[in-house]
């Protein structure tokens, strides 16, 4: 067999790429531009794939998809939609209170307020509220609290850290990952598909009719969408706003120089699975719109959202260092 480089290869033998001759079910399988050899497995979300004869057989267990939201007003929901939006009410981000089930056949419902800092409003903290069963948990001022509204039942959340996270498992297949300040993700079991609403969407697998409003209509303006899912009628609706690198137009060049860190070497192994450039736009338009009190903050989340982005696609990216949104040991002790 003729190969590249002008080397040939024994009969039934192919040149490996790497200055060798092999047999062809010897092989390596490629994920995320690493080689890996015949035997060898890696996970991908939560799953296990062997490579075998140059493909990879991978396990179909159904996984936990997730809804995140960051910074201010980035949201992609469980079926991939992305969409933009800011308001200053509470709202739903998902609950299976939904259409003919009533308000009586749900068992959890998450609320998240923004809360913003700084002379440009722009959020820099969440307000996070769990409602399961005779609990509520909120997550405010990166700290937790539980309150019990009624006496009975066990309770229902488990709370622990990991890394710059707290993270609350709970009783019915929902979890969450708060970041303390704007980041939330939410993963949530298969057997809620199809059966969930609000700002996260439905989780059908089609992204195409995640605005769906509160009374069960499918619409196409995101405002129409996000305003139906306030908590209070008595909130005002949120309104588009202007686009803050023209609102402070002196933060546009650095904002853009240091958001170019998510479309740079750094993240290179996470781009052609994790489309970087809408990262890299929210980032920029977070960083121009923070100012005092979020000054970095803004910047760093959103990096950060992009390299969770990443890890949820089993890339892990080193990218923080002493002089970018570095993290110290008093984080993870």
């Amino acid at each position: 067999t003729h190969c590249v480089s002008g080397c040939v290869c024994p009969h039934n033998q192919v040149f490996d790429g790497r200055g060798s001759c092999i047999a062809p079910e010897e092989c390596p399988c490629v994920h995320n531009e690493d080689f890996y050899s015949p035997g060898q497995s890696i996970r991908v979300g939560c799953n296990t794939c062997k490579c075998r004869n140059r493909k990879w057989h991978c396990s179909e267990e159904p996984c936990l998809e997730t809804c995140s939201v960051y910074g201010d007003g980035h949201y992609t929901t469980f079926d991939g939609k992305r969409f933009d939006f800011e308001g200053d009410c509470e709202y739903v981000l998902v609950q299976n209170y939904c259409g003919q089930q009533g308000m009586n056949q749900g068992t959890f419902r998450v609320i998240t307020e923004n809360i913003p800092c700084g002379t440009t409003g722009a959020t820099c903290s969440k307000s996070i509220k769990v409602f399961l069963r005779n609990y509520e948990l909120i997550l405010s001022d990166g700290r937790s609290d539980v309150i019990q509204r009624a006496p009975g039942g066990q309770m229902p959340f488990q709370i622990r850290s990991m890394g710059i996270y707290l993270v609350v498992d709970t009783s019915v297949g929902l979890i969450l990952m708060w970041d303390k300040k704007t980041s939330i993700f939410i993963k949530l079991s298969p057997r809620f598909q199809g059966q969930v609403c609000g700002l996260c969407g439905n989780y059908d697998g089609n992204g195409n009719n995640d605005f769906t409003t509160r009374s069960q209509s499918v619409v196409g303006n995101v405002l129409e969408f996000a305003n139906s899912w306030k908590v209070s009628s008595s909130c005002p609706n949120a309104n588009s706003t202007e686009d803050p690198c023209i609102a402070n137009p002196y933060r546009k060049a650095w904002a853009q120089k240091q958001c170019s860190i998510i479309t740079s070497e750094v993240f290179a192994k996470c781009h052609s699975q994790v489309e970087p450039n809408e990262y890299y736009q929210a980032c920029v338009d977070d960083a121009c719109a923070c100012d005092t009190g979020g000054d970095c903050e803004c910047f760093c989340t959103a990096v950060a959202a992009y390299a969770q982005a990443c890890s949820e696609m089993d890339i892990c990216i080193s990218w923080r260092t002493p002089s970018i949104c570095p993290l110290f040991c008093d984080y993870y002790n």
